[in-house]
């Protein structure tokens, strides 16, 4: 069985968009699987240091609420390896690499301040797969050129120092729901972006009426309004993805507010059992920190004889 590797970075709130997306697929598959929490991406650029530990909090609390319970659950920066196999990574690493990479050229460039972290987080994700020695990296096209990088990067490390890396290979995963946002149906929904047009996980059933009420549709009118056209109709399109999701039934649904109607009754039902398995463990919040704990543990194992080998490699031991 193929080792499975997914870090979530606590930049914002976990949305029905994440649920949806990407962690019902991680909840399918737990065994020899590791879920982090990228918590050292979220400093690439400007941050709350309170922010962060209640947003790193808050998630890790809702990973166990969506019912990753059997997978290997932690935190970054509790495996110290992700940063020391980092930094050897940026001594394989050219700079004309990094000029290339988006997110860089997206967030970086033309801004007064721009923090050096962004300019290697590349660097660090190859870092977070390298050390899990996966076969296999299902990526989308976002994170593509990253993967990419990691191979070249793993490649590099082999033939200059020795074989040390397993060089995964890129796979295109099963494509899961694809949840935009509710304001702006041209871009999917965000866990950092204005709150109006995400549903967060742990929203209210009123929070949720109210977003899926100010819901983007358009000015049709009549029985035929209530159809998929992504192009001609983004925001119904998205309704109706969104219902179907999460498990409702559009038959008779002829207008909007019956639409936006039967999408709040799904959606809530969908996130009632998340929000009560929340208020259980975040009462006992002793336990999220064990098993968070329990799972860095288990990481240092796993990585502390590939990052041995990368260190003996290029002439530390």
């Amino acid at each position: 069985m193929t080792r499975t590797l997914s870090l979530i970075t606590p930049s914002g709130r976990l949305t029905l968009g994440n649920l949806l997306g990407a962690l019902r697929p991680m909840a399918a598959r737990q065994e020899d699987a590791f879920y982090g929490l990228s918590d050292l991406h979220a400093m690439t650029t400007a941050h709350d240091p309170v922010l962060l530990r209640d947003r790193t909090s808050e998630m890790a609390t809702l990973l166990l609420a969506v019912g990753l319970d059997r997978a290997t659950l932690f935190r970054q920066s509790r495996v110290p390896a992700h940063a020391q196999l980092a930094h050897l990574l940026e001594c394989t690493a050219h700079t004309g690499e990094l000029n290339r990479m988006i997110q860089f050229k997206e967030k970086g460039r033309g801004v007064a301040s721009t923090r050096v972290s962004l300019y290697t987080y590349p660097v660090l994700m190859a870092a977070d797969i390298l050390l899990y020695r996966p076969s296999v990296v299902p990526v989308g096209d976002d994170q593509r050129q990253h993967v990419e990088l990691t191979r070249d990067l793993a490649i590099r490390f082999n033939a200059t120092y020795g074989a040390v890396f397993t060089v995964p290979s890129i796979a295109t995963p099963a494509a899961g729901a694809r949840v935009m946002d509710l304001a702006d149906p041209t871009r999917k929904m965000s866990k950092s972006a204005d709150a109006a047009g995400s549903i967060f996980l742990l929203d209210s059933p009123d929070v949720v009426r109210r977003k899926v009420a100010r819901a983007v549709t358009d000015s049709e009118t009549g029985p035929a309004a209530v159809r998929a056209d992504r192009a001609a109709k983004p925001g119904v399109t998205n309704l109706l993805d969104i219902l179907e999701a999460c498990g409702g039934d559009r038959q008779g649904i002829t207008t909007y507010g019956a639409l936006k109607k039967a999408v709040t009754d799904a959606v809530v039902a969908e996130l009632e059992p998340i929000r009560k398995r929340y208020d259980d463990l975040a009462a006992d919040a002793a336990h999220v920190t064990d098993v968070f704990a329990a799972g860095a543990a288990r990481c240092r194992e796993v990585t502390a004889p590939v990052l041995a080998a990368a260190e003996a490699a290029i002439g530390l031991a």
